[in-house]
């Protein structure tokens, strides 16, 4: 029953959020499920023959990366095993050239904007200028009421556990509390809000009503 009502509610605020979205030059849908995601999101970039990945556990969830490379496409994943530092950054630069970028994002507030906090900006990169189109995709975990209390999640949720889940040595990786670090391992350097579909990239956000990534 507890799962009926956070589908509601889950259905409710990502209408607005799609909408908002919208509003703001950004193409936006809802989805039930990750198969559902991973079908739509196949077929709308069938066309684009490159794909840069950011580091993103959503995308690879919905199994993008694979599927594509059967495809006999191009992909561009600095995630793959196996990579010297060396081929993990020049995979990095090519990411932002590729025609497709995929990625997820830290925060969606339900007014329409997106937020993402990154340590050395590939994604941020890529998901605002180069690519000819930017797929955002997200659970709707990360969908929060405004734009204060996205930058907040950002902070108090997002990247706790994300620097837990890399074995960083900061502060938060051990208390789950943000403290502003100057740790050399700190991920939040750059942060970037898109408050408007960026000028000259085709974007799109898929919101998948189930709760996935940091």
């Amino acid at each position: 029953m507890d799962k009926d009502y956070q589908s509601w509610l889950w259905q409710k605020t990502g209408e607005k959020t799609v909408k908002n979205l919208e509003k703001h030059g950004i193409n936006a849908c809802l989805v039930e499920t990750v198969e559902e995601a991973a079908q739509y999101v196949t077929e709308m970039i069938s066309g684009y023959l490159s794909f840069g990945f950011a580091g993103s556990d959503t995308t690879r969830e919905l199994g993008l990366p694979q599927k594509l490379k059967e495809l006999g496409k191009t992909v561009y994943d600095h995630w793959e095993p196996g990579l010297s530092s060396e081929e993990s950054l020049e995979i990095r630069k090519k990411q932002s050239q590729a025609e497709c970028f995929l990625c997820s994002a830290n925060a969606i507030a339900m007014t329409g904007e997106i937020i993402n906090v990154d340590g050395v900006g590939n994604r941020t990169n890529g998901m605002s200028f180069g690519p000819k189109k930017v797929v955002i995709i997200a659970g709707m975990n990360k969908v929060t009421k405004d734009l204060d209390s996205a930058l907040k999640r950002v902070h108090e949720i997002a990247a706790p556990m994300r620097s837990k889940s890399l074995d960083m040595d900061t502060p938060c990786a051990k208390t789950g509390i943000c403290a502003d670090c100057n740790s050399p391992q700190r991920i939040c350097r750059i942060t970037t809000i898109i408050h408007r579909q960026p000028m000259l990239t085709d974007m799109s956000v898929v919101l998948i009503k189930q709760a996935l990534g940091f």
